[in-house]
């Protein structure tokens, strides 16, 4: 779980950035030029990534499974070809906590600013305290999952993640206090599950695929669960209503209790 604190560290910080940005310059410089300083800092951050990323130690058991070969590059398609299930079986399982990641980031700064008269500075601040919350949740993650399992952790919140998404209409319609608590109650629970998004299925992975499995899983599970979400919550919203917002959540939610189901089964058929 830890490597998963990058995500709402990282968001605390652009948070901040943004919000001392849009706080502190006229609506024209914001447009013309402000919002562009971000993304040259998030490059300078890159670098300093990649430079820590080198310098990474191998530790004794890795250097053990690269001389026994367990390691090794593996092409894509032998990796799809071997263990293809357990690839899409691994990007569905993580879909309700990555659909809640966005449904609690991109999605309501736009409802926020079309739809309510909160600022959207005082609105940063309470996704960067949510953002706070998450990092706390993905700790006790690794926690809960210790003594109920990854799976189960997973399982569990997306149960809870289905029956947060009944709510969040009467939520972000309840005026500033509801949209406070849409964003904070959705951080906890994107913590709690986030935490455990990324093993609770990769480790089915033979270990010589483990590492471009695990990568392609979370690309896929990026890419069907969250790529389009912001867009797809915004056009359902403007619309259809908010309901099917909700609809959009809880069927992210069902993929994810279903890949889990399904991945049971083929463990216990194995």
């Amino acid at each position: 779980m830890l490597g998963q604190l990058g995500a709402p560290v990282g968001f605390i910080l652009a948070s901040a950035l943004f919000c001392y940005l849009y706080s502190n310059l006229s609506s024209d410089d914001f447009l013309d030029w402000g919002w562009r300083y971000p993304f040259y800092v998030a490059f300078a951050v890159n670098v300093v990534a990649l430079f820590a990323r080198l310098r990474l130690v191998s530790t004794n058991e890795y250097e053990r499974l690269l001389d026994a070969h367990e390691l090794e590059p593996t092409d894509v398609g032998e990796m799809v070809r071997a263990q293809g299930n357990t690839l899409i079986i691994g990007a569905f399982a993580a879909l309700a906590s990555y659909a809640l990641f966005h449904l609690v980031t991109v999605f309501p700064l736009s409802w926020i600013k079309l739809y309510s008269n909160q600022s959207i500075s005082e609105f940063l601040v309470v996704q960067m305290v949510g953002a706070g919350l998450a990092a706390i949740g993905i700790v006790v993650s690794g926690l809960i999952a210790d003594r109920v399992g990854r799976r189960n952790t997973l399982g569990y919140l997306a149960g809870l993640i289905a029956v947060f998404s009944g709510f969040a209409p009467t939520l972000l319609r309840g005026g500033r206090l509801g949209q406070d608590v849409f964003i904070l109650l959705g951080f906890i629970l994107l913590g709690l599950s986030y935490g455990q998004a990324s093993g609770a299925v990769t480790s089915n992975f033979e270990s010589k695929y483990r590492y471009t499995g695990a990568a392609l899983t979370s690309d896929l599970a990026w890419l069907i669960g969250a790529a389009f979400a912001p867009l797809v919550a915004l056009g359902l919203s403007a619309h259809f209503g908010l309901a099917y917002v909700s609809v959009y959540l809880l069927s992210g939610a069902a993929c994810t209790l279903l890949a889990l189901r399904v991945s049971r089964a083929l463990e216990i058929r194995d």
